[in-house]
């Protein structure tokens, strides 16, 4: 019996992290399916603090889910089956195929690279088999010598899935010359012959003023320019890392005659996207806040979720910003604490196992009458719940089990992972002026967050019509028109077309 044929792959590679690799895999994968090209993205190792949960209630990094929902399919483990989420500066939790497995250090990780491998390879099989065109996307630099002989992600997944390199230059950061051409002189004969062009992203400007640019960088690396994507404020598509918010500064409130809320910038903050439809609003002003400053000037303070608990907390207390916490609350302020940043807000943190350090307990906030112990397994689930009538879908991630002593749970569960149940998650205070929950993406649904809107006094700001994928659809659509008027969507597939028939591409 003659085996099936594998889809082909086309990789998207950077010059660095954070130059766009992600959100060009997520304009691809929209343009390529609204061709009628099954089409399915693929990431072996992603390092970030910012998943979810598929429908099968399995965990993968939340770029991968975004492009997806690009693609209009299911999001599933095989597009991002190792998932690494940093819990210091030298570890992380380790998910595999969806399912956190352990924590090591950056050392010992590197010695299990060969069964990773093996497995991130199996998943790519998979995915092959089942679409016609997969786009992989890469992580960091691809050109990285010191780290190349233990990349599973970069040119070693390429070669494996004999795909052409498209690579990804970010021009705002200055030096796009010498990152393409500094990039191809790392890399080695065989790597080198399979980039086959590049996209030069983030121009600010006159773009004809680039047009000798590109002439040279043509010239000098013998390989295509696909075009020179401007940058762009009128489109939100969920970023894949938190280098987007790192060392935000103090806020000075202006005189802009829109309400402000913060959130505060904890150092293992993760699915920081949470907020993205609240940045979209536009009677309100949403901003990032690390440096201890007074909270006065805020509708509402938001403790986001976190990676490690524990540490976070202790930073809380030691940095200051308990004192001010505690302040803003006695004047009467509101504060929301989802996931990591919800355990935060009870009387103590129980790790008796030490899944986030030594074994022991930390004092919490005292802001709600909860208390937590983390422990394994991890949750993992797709929730639909309910509030005074609203309803809403939105997933949990979290470590361990909150008791909650006193109050009201803040949300009725009706569904995890398509499973009916009668649950209660949360816990709101009397005055509902201090909330907690478990539940990542509120905000993601307009009647939820209507009502909380309600709550802090800002019934005036007008909510999207739209919910969840159909309002992330349509900044799909956007992107999806925005890169095919920039870039030559015709040649980055001719790429792949010289060596294979792709099916469905017109």
């Amino acid at each position: 019996m003659k085996k099936p044929e594998k889809a082909p792959c086309i990789a998207i590679f950077g010059t660095g992290s954070d130059v766009g690799k992600s959100i060009i895999t997520t304009a691809l994968c929209r343009l390529l399916a609204n061709q009628g090209v099954r089409i399915a993205p693929y990431k072996a190792q992603n390092m970030s603090n910012n998943s979810g949960v598929t429908p099968e209630g399995l965990e993968i990094g939340r770029a991968q889910i975004v492009q997806a929902e690009a693609a209009k399919i299911p999001p599933h483990v095989d597009m991002n089956p190792i998932l690494l989420k940093p819990t210091s500066d030298t570890g992380s939790q380790v998910v595999l195929l969806g399912k956190a497995v352990e924590n090591c250090t950056a050392h010992d990780y590197h010695t299990k690279k060969e069964r990773l491998f093996a497995t991130a390879c199996a998943a790519l099989d998979r995915l092959r088999l089942e679409y016609d065109l997969v786009i992989m996307e890469g992580a960091g630099s691809c050109a990285e010598v010191n780290l190349m002989p233990h990349d599973i992600v970069n040119f070693r997944m390429a070669e494996y899935a004999d795909a052409q390199v498209i690579l990804v230059a970010d021009i705002h950061r200055g030096g796009v010359f010498a990152q393409i051409v500094g990039t191809l002189d790392c890399l080695e004969k065989d790597y080198r012959s399979r980039v086959k062009g590049f996209i030069v992203n983030r121009f600010r400007g006159d773009i004809r003023l680039f047009e000798d640019g590109i002439r040279w960088i043509e010239e000098k690396t013998r390989r295509t320019v696909f075009g020179v994507l401007p940058w762009y404020n009128h489109i939100q598509i969920d970023s894949e890392d938190s280098v987007v918010i790192e060392n935000p500064q103090k806020v000075f409130i202006k005189n802009t005659g829109n309400p402000a809320v913060a959130v505060i910038r904890i150092p293992h903050i993760s699915n920081f996207t949470d907020f993205d439809p609240l940045i979209a609003l536009d009677g309100l002003d949403l901003f990032f806040i690390e440096k201890v400053q007074a909270l006065t000037p805020f509708k509402a303070v938001i403790l986001p979720g976190s990676k490690n608990t524990c540490f976070d907390l202790q930073w809380i207390k030691s940095c200051g910003w308990l004192e001010k916490l505690t302040s803003y609350v006695a004047s009467g302020g509101h504060v929301l604490g989802i996931c990591g940043g919800y355990q935060m807000m009870g009387k103590s943190v129980h790790d008796p196992d030490g899944l986030e350090g030594k074994p022991g307990t930390t004092r919490g906030l005292d802001l709600l009458p909860v208390e937590t112990v983390l422990k394994a397994p991890k949750t993992t689930t797709l929730t639909c719940f309910s509030r005074e009538g609203a309803r809403g879908i939105g997933y949990e991630i979290h470590m361990g089990q909150t008791i909650r002593h006193n109050g009201e749970p803040f949300f009725k569960v009706r569904e995890r992972n398509n499973i009916t149940c009668e649950d209660a998650d949360g816990c709101v205070t009397p005055d509902r002026r201090i909330v907690g929950t478990y539940i990542h993406g509120l905000f993601e649904n307009p009647t939820i967050t209507r009502l909380w809107l309600n709550t802090i006094g800002l019934a005036d700001v007008e909510t999207s019509e739209l919910e969840g994928l159909e309002a992330k659809d349509k900044e799909y659509d956007l992107l999806a028109e925005y890169f095919e008027s920039h870039i030559d969507v015709r040649g980055i597939v001719a790429t792949v077309q010289g060596r294979y028939q792709v099916k469905g591409i017109r």
